[in-house]
C-alpha cells in the first residue's frame, strides 16, 4: 500500500507536472501564432479602415454597419448564396460522409481500404480537380463533355454556359462542393464506426433490434457520438471556406453577376483585391460568429448526456 502512494506521489510530483507542460507548449504555442494572434488581429482590422500601406485609421463600427446595411452586394446576393450553399453542403456532405463511411463498415478490410482512400482522395486533389475534370466537364462550348452528350442526345440546340450562367453556377458548385466533402470529418466516423464492440450488436439483437436502420439509430449513433460530433464542425467549417470553387470554375473574383459569390470570396475581393482590410476583416469577423453559432447550435444534437 505504501509502494502504491509513493508512486502515486511520484506521478503527480514536479517533474511530470513541468514533462506534461513541455509536451503541450508546442500545441499552445503553434495554435496562438495561427490561429488566437490572427483572429485578434482580423478582430482589431475590422474597427479600421486599412489599405495595407498606409497606417490604419479607427472607424468603429463604421464597416459593420455598411456590411450590413449599405451593402447591396452582400445583403441581395451574398448572404443569400452562403446560405443556401450552407444549407444544402452542410448537411449534405455530412449525412453523405455518414452514409459512406457506414457502408464501407460492412466490407472486408482489404476492399474497404481502396474504396475509403478512393472516397478520401478527392479532398486532398479537388484543386487540381477543378481543372482538370470539373472545368472540362462543364465547358461552355460544344466541346465540354455535358453539352457534348446534351448536343448528341438532341436535349438542347446550343451549348450552355455552365460556368457563366447565373442559372447554373451555383448547382455546378453545390454538385463539385458534394464531390470534394468527404474529408477528416468521413475518416472519423469510419474510425469511429470500426470500433464499436461487435457484442453490442449481439445484444441490441437480443433486446428486440431487428434491423440495420435500427442498429444505426440506437447503437452506431449513440456509440460514436464524438466522432459524430466532430464530423459536424468539419462539415461546417469546410462549407464555409469551399468559396474558392466558385471563383475557380468561372475563373473570376467576382463571379459572373454575383450568382457564385460566398462570403469567403467577399473577403479575397475586398482584402487581396481591393486592399480594403478593415471591411474584409469585418466581413472575416461576421464569417466566425457565424461559423460559431451554428457549430455551437448543431453540437447540441450530440452532446453527451
Amino acid at each position: 500500500m505504501s509502494e502504491r502512494k509513493e508512486a502515486v506521489k511520484r506521478i503527480k510530483g514536479p517533474k511530470s507536472i513541468r514533462a506534461a507542460y513541455a509536451f503541450v507548449a508546442p500545441y499552445v504555442l503553434l495554435f496562438s501564432l495561427f490561429i488566437v494572434v490572427p483572429v485578434v488581429i482580423a478582430i482589431a482590422l475590422s474597427f479600421t479602415n486599412f489599405n495595407t500601406i498606409q497606417m490604419p485609421d479607427f472607424v468603429g463600427f463604421m464597416n459593420y454597419v455598411n456590411l450590413l446595411t449599405r451593402d447591396s452586394i452582400f445583403m441581395q446576393y451574398v448572404l443569400p448564396n452562403t446560405i443556401l450553399f450552407a444549407i444544402i453542403v452542410g448537411p449534405g456532405g455530412y449525412l453523405l460522409s455518414f452514409f459512406l463511411a457506414w457502408c464501407l463498415s460492412q466490407v472486408s478490410k482489404g476492399p474497404r481500404t481502396v474504396l475509403a482512400l478512393l472516397i478520401y482522395s478527392p479532398s486532398m486533389t479537388s484543386g487540381v480537380a477543378m481543372t482538370v475534370v470539373w472545368r472540362i466537364l462543364f465547358s461552355g462550348d460544344e466541346r465540354g463533355y455535358l453539352n457534348a452528350m446534351l448536343l448528341n442526345l438532341g436535349w438542347i440546340s446550343e451549348p450552355i454556359a455552365f460556368l457563366q450562367s447565373t442559372e447554373y453556377l451555383m448547382p455546378v458548385m453545390i454538385v463539385v462542393a458534394l464531390w470534394s466533402s468527404m474529408g477528416v470529418g468521413f475518416l472519423a466516423m469510419l474510425a469511429g464506426m470500426m470500433n464499436i464492440d461487435e457484442t453490442m450488436y449481439e445484444a441490441g439483437e437480443i433486446d428486440g433490434i431487428r434491423n440495420r436502420l435500427q442498429e444505426v439509430f440506437y447503437i452506431t449513433i449513440p456509440l460514436m457520438k464524438p466522432q459524430m460530433l466532430f464530423g459536424l464542425v468539419m462539415a461546417v467549417v469546410n462549407t464555409f471556406q469551399v468559396g474558392y470553387i466558385g471563383v475557380s470554375l468561372s475563373g473570376a473574383n467576382p463571379t459572373p453577376q454575383y450568382a457564385g459569390q460566398l462570403i469567403v470570396n467577399l473577403i479575397e475581393d475586398y482584402g487581396f483585391i481591393r486592399y480594403e482590410m478593415g471591411y474584409a476583416s469585418a466581413a472575416s469577423v461576421v464569417l466566425l460568429l457565424l461559423i460559431y453559432i451554428i457549430t455551437k447550435q448543431s453540437g447540441k444534437i450530440f452532446k453527451e448526456d
